[in-house]
């Protein structure tokens, strides 16, 4: 009894165990060796542009450069500082004023957008699908510079319109006008990005259901809303996580708005160009640091923040 072999194959011994499994083929290793050899430059790259930074600004946040005594170890002092430093937490609470505004109003437009794409009742749907993609494709240093020119109070053709009509020009570089200035070229260059994402996950809805609520006498709103929306959500949660962090990050827009607005835009408008100023500007680079590494963890912790609450918002449902 102790010689016989499974029926299912002789791969057990008269002990019962199993022989060893043989080693991989010389083709199997080519393709391994391959495989290994194509993901290799990510891997190095991000290691070496993005690990290795990272760390290195975590090191350097923990130092102070004094005028007398040179560069010294502070531990958490710079990011004390950070916390009672008014130009900082001025920046985070523009852009989360900046956020709540602007982000909402995107992505509804990319959301109806996607939709009167999805539909198929829009006329010209390829091209409206490429002219309203384009604007992202665009640098957003060219986009800022054009919209600098549009805004201009003097060559800007909205100013030379009001002129004509005999009516003042609208005040784009005015402190309040600032804002929606930026808020608007942010728009203009995201809608067509949140778009195609959006746009794709309704793409992927099997057309079965479509069929079958129509039957049952839905009009395209009653789809839209009760079908497509709700099976798009993790793509709709996608898109703010993304313009949560695009928001923290702002960074083209102001800088080349300040040279227009110097007076308007300070060098703390936004986290980012604070930081930016600091290192560059200030020389501050241990501070500009601590800056940065506190703007990421507001980023992460209003990310995890508002998944938590969509998570739990879908459990009750």
């Amino acid at each position: 009894m102790s010689a016989t072999v499974t029926a299912t194959g002789g791969s057990a011994t008269a002990a019962g165990k199993r022989l060893p499994r043989r080693g991989a083929t010389a083709a199997q290793r080519r393709q391994w060796g391959a495989a290994y050899a194509l993901v290799l430059p990510f891997f190095v790259i991000f290691l070496a542009m993005i690990v290795v930074p990272l760390f290195y600004s975590g090191y350097l946040s923990l130092f102070r450069k004094k005028l007398i005594g040179g560069v010294t170890f502070s531990g958490l002092e710079n990011y004390a500082r950070a916390l009672t430093d008014p130009s900082f937490l001025s920046g985070v609470g523009r852009m989360g004023l900046f956020l709540i505004i602007q982000v909402p109003m995107m992505l509804v437009l990319a959301i109806f957008f996607a939709l009167a794409l999805d539909s198929g009742m829009m006329r010209l749907a390829k091209f409206s699908r490429l002219a309203i993609y384009v604007p992202y494709a665009v640098p957003g240093v060219v986009a800022t510079l054009m919209w600098g020119f549009l805004y201009g109070p003097d060559f800007g053709p909205f100013a030379q319109i009001a002129a004509w009509f005999g009516a003042a020009a609208p005040q784009f570089f005015s402190t309040r006008g600032m804002f929606f200035s930026i808020m608007n070229i942010v728009n203009w260059e995201f809608i067509g990005y949140n778009m195609i994402i959006l746009y794709a996950a309704l793409r992927s809805i099997p057309a079965e259901l479509y069929e079958a609520a129509r039957v049952d006498g839905a009009g395209e709103v009653r789809v839209a809303w009760s079908i497509k929306i709700p099976s798009i959500r993790p793509a709709i949660l996608l898109t703010v996580i993304f313009s949560i962090i695009g928001t923290f990050q702002l960074f083209n827009e102001p800088k080349l708005m300040s040279t227009l607005a110097p007076t308007v835009i300070g060098t703390d408008w936004s986290p980012n160009l604070y930081a930016y100023n600091l290192a560059f500007i200030n020389q501050d680079t241990n501070y500009a640091a601590a800056i940065a590494f506190l703007l990421g963890f507001v980023i992460a912790v209003l990310s995890y923040i508002f998944q938590l609450g969509t998570s739990r918002k879908e459990r009750r449902s």
